[in-house]
């Protein structure tokens, strides 16, 4: 896995590089660390969008918004990977083996707190969340 995801960062960095330069100069454009995870963010925040209201993407109408607006979160995220020199795959690799355990220990420590702050969450989508309560019968096909 590891290879993979730094192969896909480094050819995502290459191919965002023409987004970097001034159309008009050609000038190298610079965007600070804040900014570059905030573009992350913003695509997270649209496949969210597109999940709660079951959208299908304005530019690529045969597919769904949630898989777009990933897909470039995902590009995104390697970009700003290859252009900082981050391994990522190897950390994605030695997460993925760390992580059923850590989602046992979560699912352990939930507290009714947590729950509650999930009924609020699930409560904001109106029925359309993707994410069921368990135990509860879904309001949505």
């Amino acid at each position: 896995m590891h290879r993979c995801l730094n192969s896909l960062s480094a050819l995502c960095r290459r191919e965002a590089d023409k987004w970097y330069h001034d159309p008009r100069t050609g000038e190298m454009l610079f965007l600070n660390h804040g900014e570059r995870f905030m573009l992350m963010v913003s695509e997270i925040s649209e496949a969210m969008e597109g999940a709660r209201k079951n959208l299908m993407d304005d530019k690529l109408p045969h597919r769904t918004m949630v898989e777009v607006e990933l897909a470039d979160a995902i590009i995104r995220i390697c970009d700003y990977a290859g252009d900082h020199n981050l391994d990522i795959g190897a950390r994605t690799d030695r997460k993925a083996r760390v992580q059923p355990q850590a989602r046992r220990s979560h699912t352990r420590c939930t507290t009714s707190a947590q729950w509650k702050k999930f009924l609020m969450i699930h409560a904001y989508c109106d029925g359309a969340c993707p994410y069921p309560i368990p135990g509860k019968p879904q309001l949505h096909s």
